[in-house]
């Protein structure tokens, strides 16, 4: 968009609105999948009884069809149609979720389960690339991008409440039907309200590019969460290694191509470039500790997973407040500070849950916890919207992708890193504090996990099970202290970095100009049709 674009581009209207509600409907039910399976394991597994490895592709199979095929989808929407290909996949997800639902065996829930995935990768590069088009007037857009990025934090929150709520009067598989109501409506109002857009330019799909940039994400993800599962080893450092080189080869076909499956000179853009490390960093340090809160919060102080959850909840509503005052606030302060604050509340937050102690910090812990939702919402919010602006219209669905992308790395590369280290801290720490008298092979089991240590105690007499209870909660919320630390470290130099590089960024006043002041090159300079190399 040019300068003189910018300042006469259309208000969205009533029909705009109604359409976001519709797309941030779908987003809801997106992030529920990821999260609703998980209360449903115990009852699926006794009627199904799937091996401990068809469990583990049963609830991580969503995730990584999702991962893998985002960036594709993102591309392809921009294609074929960014509404066409949002209906196609609400469709799939309907029919999906019905199979899934009535699922008889555990290859049978792993195979719907992995079309899921698939048809799930659709909706978050489309309804972003559609709000790109949609909402033309950079106040309405950063608006309607907070509202998308709140769509899914209600969309994680509720999961697990709504999912239990099923499963005190329905089979396992009624979790999956929840999807069913919410991909009809969105058929229904979909044609009447979402406007269709496509690149008139597209030439065709290079189907190497599609299995190239498949195998590089699945094989990274891959091999962060077996890191995270299982500790460092061979398979997974092999998988990492094999995805950067396939990215590596991935990366050089796009520079060759004529009509590329992403045009890596997005890179070129400084806000877009600054605000994809910036989103990447802080879902790291995100994900890589609220790991740990949730299992402190079972674990450590005994509650149950739905007083878990509830305790959870103000840290979601105040992802969610800040996610929407942000729109607010960037009106009259550059994005650079607004996000740089962001950041600094996110170090503050994590510096408070560095601080908790043993069985008594439950106020700390959701202090905490509030505090760094409060500075991820503006983070979040507008790092999308940078994301998105920062690409021209008709690139929004590959940008959108590859935003989306880089959210699931950023989340795996978090609980494998952080995940790895508090492990390793645990370990350590309990091997010094175990109690005397206890067996080698008990000694085993509680040194792998604070499950496991738990498990051992429950079968321990008082005096030994009591220490060894209280050695492991020492040993894990020790672990839990240093990945604060270190994540609290991480988001104060992410700030520094993001205030230096979108620092030349103008506030969304009335008279600010969009896009070209990113970046001193045009549009027509930097989106050349031509290929950059021949």
């Amino acid at each position: 968009m040019t300068q003189n674009e910018a300042a006469v581009a259309p208000r969205a209207g009533r029909r705009e609105w109604i359409g976001l509600a519709v797309l941030a409907l779908a987003c809801v039910l997106y992030a529920m999948d990821l999260t609703v399976l998980h209360l449903a394991v115990p009852r699926l597994s006794a009627d199904l009884q799937p091996s401990s490895a068809q469990l583990l592709w049963i609830v991580d199979i969503y995730g990584f069809m999702v991962a893998g095929s985002l960036i594709m989808m993102g591309t392809l929407g921009d294609r074929i149609g960014r509404r066409r290909l949002l209906l196609i996949g609400a469709s799939a997800f309907g029919i999906a979720s019905v199979l899934a639902a009535f699922s008889t065996s555990a290859e049978m829930l792993i195979a719907t389960r992995a079309l899921l995935g698939l048809a799930g990768a659709t909706l978050a590069p489309s309804t972003l690339s559609l709000i790109r088009n949609m909402f033309l007037d950079p106040h309405q857009r950063t608006v309607a991008v907070g509202v998308w990025i709140t769509s899914f934090s209600v969309g994680g929150a509720i999961g697990p409440l709504l999912g239990g709520a099923m499963l005190e009067f329905f089979w396992w598989g009624s979790v999956f039907l929840l999807a069913v109501p919410v991909m009809g409506v969105l058929l229904v109002l979909g044609p009447v309200l979402l406007p269709e857009f496509r690149d008139p330019t597209a030439g065709r799909p290079d189907p190497a590019s599609v299995a190239l940039s498949l195998v590089a994400v699945l094989s990274v993800i891959f091999g962060l969460k077996q890191i995270a599962q299982d500790g460092p080893g061979m398979l997974p450092a092999l998988s990492i290694a094999c995805g950067i080189g396939v990215g590596v080869t991935f990366v050089r076909r796009q520079r060759r191509l004529a009509d590329p499956l992403i045009d890596v000179r997005l890179f070129r853009r400084p806000a877009f470039s600054a605000s994809l490390v910036t989103f990447t960093l802080a879902i790291f340090a995100m994900f890589g500790t609220f790991l740990y809160v949730a299992q402190y919060l079972q674990l450590v102080l005994g509650l149950s997973p739905l007083n878990a959850g509830v305790w959870m909840l103000p840290q979601s509503g105040a992802f969610i407040v800040s996610s929407m005052l942000a729109p607010v606030i960037v009106r009259r302060i550059r994005p650079a500070s607004v996000m740089g604050v962001g950041l600094v509340l996110t170090a503050l937050g994590l510096g408070i849950l560095a601080q908790v102690e043993g069985t008594s910090g439950l106020t700390l812990l959701v202090t905490g916890s509030v505090i760094m939702s409060l500075g991820l919402g503006p983070v979040f919010t507008l790092g999308t919207d940078l994301i998105i602006s920062a690409a021209p219209p008709e690139r929004a669905g590959a940008a959108s992708g590859i935003s989306e992308t880089s959210a699931e790395f950023g989340g795996a590369l978090g609980i494998a890193v952080l995940g790895s280290i508090g492990t390793a801290v645990y370990r350590s720490a309990l091997a010094d504090a175990l109690p005397e008298g206890l067996p080698p092979e008990a000694a085993e089991a509680a040194r792998d996990t604070l499950g496991g240590a738990l498990m051992v105690a429950d079968q321990l007499p008082e005096p030994v099970g009591g220490a060894l209870v209280d050695a492991a909660h020492a040993a894990f919320t020790h672990g839990l202290r240093l990945t604060a630390t270190i994540g609290c470290v991480l988001m104060i130099l992410v700030a520094v970095f993001a205030a230096s590089m979108l620092r030349r960024l103008q506030a969304a006043g009335p008279d600010t100009k969009q896009q070209s002041d990113l970046e001193p090159a045009t549009a027509e300079e930097v989106w050349d049709p031509a290929p950059a190399e021949a």
